[in-house]
């Protein structure tokens, strides 16, 4: 479950060396245990603040979000849109990259853009994970800490989509946010994702 040599370009990726690559700068991919650490960083505050809330409601409550979470993070959210991105064509029974390192990877490498249908798991299980705390916040009316959950989960998201989504390689993904002309010309260097994008 190690990263990729960061000299070496990814599976799908044509050229034989990183070297002047002009998608580098534009696209990340490559990955440091630093961006991993700081993705899980990000995402902490609410999935605490959210915990605390569903454990004070009950243990089988919390339970049950727990399990949600891990389906959700572990297996549906990996076929649904994991398996679109350049990086699960990697060498390797499990995931290496910086959101959901150590997954496991059941499927097969599926390049190209999400369905209707898995874009519409993918946000809904979003909607499912951080909106079930919402019911506790509210029942327990713990309106202090909902105020703290209501700015540190649009939060996450919010630096998501400024830092990671702009550069991120999964071009399939509602959230990308990655410049055309970059989308080129990765998909000229990746001739995989060309094709099923027919670029």
């Amino acid at each position: 479950m190690a990263f990729i040599d960061p000299a070496k370009p990814l599976a799908t990726c044509s050229p034989p060396t990183c070297d002047s690559c002009p998608v580098a700068g534009k696209i990340q991919c490559h990955f440091r245990p630093l961006d991993l650490i700081l993705f899980l960083i990000l995402c902490l505050p609410g999935f605490l603040l959210g915990g605390r809330a569903v454990l004070n409601g009950g243990g089988w409550w919390f339970a049950l979000w727990l399990a949600i979470i891990l389906a959700f993070f572990g297996t549906v959210e990996i076929r649904v849109m994991c398996s679109h991105c350049p990086h699960y064509a990697e060498h390797g029974r499990f995931l290496s990259c910086w959101a959901n390192h150590g997954s496991p990877k059941p499927w097969k490498y599926r390049p190209g853009p999400m369905s209707f249908g898995e874009k519409v798991v993918f946000l809904g299980g979003f909607v499912l994970v951080w909106g079930y705390p919402l019911v506790f916040f509210i029942d327990l009316e713990r309106w202090f800490e909902l105020g703290l959950y209501a700015l540190c989960v649009p939060g996450f998201f919010m630096t998501l989509k400024v830092f990671y989504c702009t550069r991120c390689m999964n071009l399939a993904c509602p959230l990308n946010g990655v410049e055309p002309e970059a989308r080129q010309e990765f998909s000229e260097k990746n001739p995989r994702v060309k094709e099923a994008w027919k670029m």
